[in-house]
C-alpha cells in the first residue's frame, strides 16, 4: 500500500476563530505585541485587499487603512482552535498530527476509497470547512514535505510517483529552509525545486549546508520523515441515555451513582483525582440544568462525591422529565493509588475534606480559612489566614520553637505587685497568684516593620501558671523597669494557653 499524506493548512486561523464568535466587517487584524511595538499577528481578506500583511507593524498599518479593526492575538486560543481541529481531522485518518501552528498533517494511506477517492475525501473536508467559516487550503501526496509544499502554494494532488514533478514547479521556500538559504539559491539561479533535483548532492551540501539537502530527499521520498501524532489528554466525562424520561430525586442520584462508578474508574486508571465536578442534565423540553460542586482535595471516591450533589440535585425542576445525563471533570490533579476507608487516620483525613467540601460549595471555598504560621517571632504576626482548600496538609505541621497560647488578643494591662514574674497580680477585675512562672523569651521588634504597638522596644514574655487555673502570657518591657523605683515593671497579658 502507497502511503498517502493530507496535509491542511490554515492561513487566516487566529483570524478566522475570533471572527466566528465576535464578527467584524471590514479589515480586520489582530495584533501581537513585539520588540515594544505592535504587528499585525493574522489578517482577514478584507484587509489583504487593502494592502495590509502579517508582520506589519500596526503603526504602519493604521497609516495605510485607518478603519482597521484590531483585538490583541491570544496564542492559548489559537493552539486550544487548533487542537480542536486536530480531533476533528480524525474522521478522515486515524493518525493526524500538529504541522506548525497553523496546519495539521494527517496519515490518509488506505482511507481515500472511503470517500470514493482522494478527490473526493478532499472535496468533503473542503466544504465542511468553509460551512465552518475556516479558509484551508488542502495537498495530498506520498511525503510530508511534498504534501506541505503543495498545501502553502495552492493544493492538489501528487500521483504516487510522480513526486518531482508534482512539487517541481513550486519555489525551494516550500522545502522549508531558512531565509537565508533561500537567498543564496536565488542568487545563483536556484529558484525552483526542479532546479535542484539533479543537481549533485555532495557540492549543494557543501555550498548550501546539509539542512537543504535533508529537506530536498524528504520532499521526494529518499529521506523517511514520519507523521507523529500526539497522544490524546485523557477526557474524563461520561454521559447516559434514558430509555425514559425521570423526574424523582431519588431516580436521578441513582443514575448519578452509576455515572460516577464509570468515571472514578477512568480517573483511577489515569491515577488523577477530581476537584471539580459537574453533573448535566438534559430535561425533555430540550431545556438543560446543571449542578457543579468543588472538592477540598482531588477525590475518586463515588460514594462520597455522591454525597455532596444531594442538595443541588434536590433543588433542580425537573418540568417533564429528564431524559439524558452527563457527568464531567473540568478540573483533576494527580492522586496516587490510595487505600479508601482503611486506618483511622485516613477515615480523618477524609472527614476533614468532605467537611470542607460541604461547607465549600454553600459559602464559597475562599472563604473558609485556615490559620497558618508564618516566618515571625512577633505574636501578632506569627500566623497567617489561607484558604483551607488551597492549602497543602505539609503547612500544618508544627512548627519549632516556643510554646505559643492557644488564644491571642491586645495587651491589656495587669496591675502587678512588685517582682519578676509578678507573685501576684490583678487581671480583668481578679485576682491571680503565681503558682510557676517559665521565662523570660525575649522578643525583639521588627525594625523593618513600623508598628506603633512595638514602639516600646523589647520585650520579656512569661507564661505563668496561677493557683486559680488560668495560664497566661504576660509580657513586660525591660525599658519600663530603669524607672520604676520599686523594681517593678508595667506588665501585660496578650495570650492565653489551654
Amino acid at each position: 500500500m502507497a502511503r498517502r499524506l493530507l496535509s491542511i493548512w490554515f492561513p487566516r486561523l487566529a483570524s478566522d476563530t475570533s471572527l466566528r464568535n465576535r464578527p467584524v466587517e471590514g479589515p480586520f487584524a489582530l495584533t501581537l505585541r513585539s520588540a515594544n511595538s505592535d504587528h499585525l499577528h493574522c489578517v482577514n481578506l478584507a484587509a489583504i485587499a487593502r494592502g495590509l500583511s502579517r508582520g506589519m507593524a500596526l503603526a504602519d498599518a493604521r497609516a495605510i487603512c485607518p478603519d482597521l479593526a484590531t483585538r490583541p492575538a491570544d496564542l492559548a486560543t489559537d493552539a486550544a482552535a487548533l487542537a480542536s481541529l486536530r480531533r476533528w481531522a480524525s474522521r478522515y485518518a486515524p493518525m493526524v498530527a500538529s504541522d506548525g501552528s497553523d496546519g495539521l498533517m494527517a496519515d490518509i494511506s488506505g482511507v481515500p476509497h472511503l470517500f470514493g477517492g482522494e478527490a473526493d475525501l478532499r472535496e468533503d473536508l473542503q466544504a465542511r470547512l468553509e460551512r465552518a467559516g475556516l479558509a484551508a487550503i488542502s495537498a495530498i501526496a506520498g511525503t510530508r514535505g511534498a504534501a506541505h509544499a503543495l498545501a502553502r502554494h495552492g493544493g492538489g494532488i501528487v500521483a504516487d510517483g510522480r513526486l518531482a514533478e508534482g512539487i517541481g514547479r513550486l519555489p525551494v521556500t516550500a522545502l522549508r529552509v531558512d531565509h537565508d538559504t533561500a537567498e543564496a539559491l536565488a542568487r545563483v539561479g536556484l529558484s525552483r525545486i526542479s532546479d535542484l533535483i539533479n543537481l549533485p548532492r555532495a557540492p549543494l551540501a557543501r555550498r548550501f549546508g546539509q539542512g537543504l539537502v535533508m529537506r530536498l530527499d524528504q520532499a521526494l521520498g529518499q529521506y523517511a520523515e514520519p507523521v507523529a501524532a500526539e497522544p490524546e489528554a485523557p477526557h474524563f466525562g461520561v454521559r447516559m441515555t434514558l430509555p425514559e424520561p425521570i423526574g424523582l430525586q431519588a431516580d436521578v442520584m441513582v443514575g448519578l451513582e452509576r455515572l460516577l462508578d464509570r468515571l472514578c474508574a477512568k480517573l483511577a486508571q489515569h491515577r488523577m483525582g477530581a476537584r471539580r465536578v459537574r453533573l448535566e442534565l438534559r430535561r425533555v423540553d430540550h431545556g438543560a440544568m446543571q449542578v457543579e460542586i468543588g472538592l477540598a482535595r482531588p477525590m475518586r471516591d463515588p460514594v462520597r462525591i455522591a454525597a455532596l450533589f444531594a442538595k443541588g440535585v434536590d433543588e433542580i425542576d425537573s418540568g417533564f422529565g429528564i431524559d439524558a445525563m452527563r457527568l464531567s471533570v473540568p478540573v483533576v490533579e494527580a492522586l496516587a493509588p490510595e487505600q479508601i476507608g482503611g486506618g483511622p487516620t485516613i477515615r480523618h483525613e477524609d472527614a476533614l475534606a468532605d467537611l470542607l467540601s460541604s461547607i465549600g460549595n454553600r459559602i464559597g471555598f475562599d472563604r473558609v480559612l485556615r490559620l497558618l504560621p508564618a516566618d515571625s517571632r512577633i505574636p501578632e504576626r506569627s500566623f497567617l489566614l489561607a484558604p483551607a482548600v488551597y492549602t497543602a496538609p505539609e503547612a500544618l505541621r508544627h512548627q519549632a520553637g516556643p510554646q505559643r497560647p492557644i488564644t491571642l488578643f491586645p495587651p491589656e494591662p495587669v496591675m502587678a505587685v512588685s517582682g519578676s514574674p509578678p507573685a501576684s497580680f490583678r487581671w480583668r477585675r481578679m485576682r491571680f497568684t503565681t503558682l510557676r512562672a517559665m521565662g523570660p523569651e525575649r522578643i525583639t521588634p521588627e525594625w523593618w516593620f513600623d508598628d506603633p504597638a512595638w514602639r516600646s522596644g523589647l520585650r520579656d514574655y512569661w507564661r505563668i501558671e496561677t493557683q486559680q487555673g488560668p495560664r497566661l502570657w504576660l509580657f513586660t518591657t525591660p525599658q519600663a523597669q530603669a524607672w520604676q523605683a520599686s523594681g517593678g515593671a508595667d506588665w501585660y497579658a496578650q495570650g492565653e494557653f489551654a
